[in-house]
């Protein structure tokens, strides 16, 4: 099977070569696909050297979700996974992520970073992605334990299946709900994980804390 690996990207000049070196020492049949969101820095310039990537570039900075939904009119894989542009997420998971779909039992994987235990995070970012998770696995009747996980992988036909509305960071919560609620089969696997903090680059505020909270409970009672 074929992985088309999506990284959204702004302005993360200080991490994106490293990134794409480990995304591409991994040993799988993988296209990289890498929307810029219209960085400031320069980063655009040099993903534009990148002769091996899909680059699909933006003219105004629109969102996370917003690169996302951009990126998949490109992918040709059978798999989509999701890959943040900072140094957070190991590549080296996605062997683990993507078998559970290779294997025929699963249409949509997370990368879960609490099943190896609590990682080393902010407290309120800690209880933030808990009342997420809880609140998740209480409206969909699934058990979740990690809901705005960047790794998630997709058979990519069930990702096509649903016309993403996301512009920001309420992708996690969109895809969450609407795929569960059609009763895709979901699987959780444990990843590795190293945060990153807001003067390192982090950009998710807690405005987005809300609109995941409400991203959520909308879709469980819209389509």
């Amino acid at each position: 099977m074929k992985l088309s690996v999506i990284i959204p990207v702004y302005n993360e000049i200080d991490t994106i070569e490293e990134v794409l070196r480990r995304v591409r020492e991994i040993d799988l049949d993988k296209e990289i696909i890498v929307t810029d969101d219209c960085s400031t820095d320069s980063t655009r310039e040099f993903l534009n050297r990148q002769a091996d990537i899909i680059l699909v570039e933006s003219d105004q900075n629109q969102g996370k979700g917003k690169s996302i939904r951009s990126a998949l009119e490109e992918v040709t894989g059978d798999i989509v996974l999701i890959q943040d542009a900072d140094l957070e997420y190991d590549p080296n998971d996605y062997h683990a992520l993507i078998q559970p779909i290779v294997d025929g039992d699963a249409d949509v994987v997370y990368g879960s970073r609490f099943l190896r235990g609590k990682p080393k995070m902010r407290l309120i970012n800690y209880i933030a992605n808990k009342v997420f998770a809880a609140l998740a696995s209480l409206l969909y009747g699934v058990k979740v334990s990690d809901e705005a996980t960047c790794y998630k992988a997709f058979r990519t036909e069930v990702l096509k299946s649903i016309e993403l509305r996301c512009n920001r960071f309420e992708f996690c919560p969109e895809v969450t709900a609407r795929l569960l609620k059609r009763g895709y089969r979901y699987v959780e696997v444990p990843i590795w994980y190293e945060a990153r903090t807001h003067a390192q680059g982090k950009k998710i505020t807690w405005k987005d804390g809300v609109e995941c909270i409400w991203t959520l409970l909308k879709y469980r009672f819209t389509g």
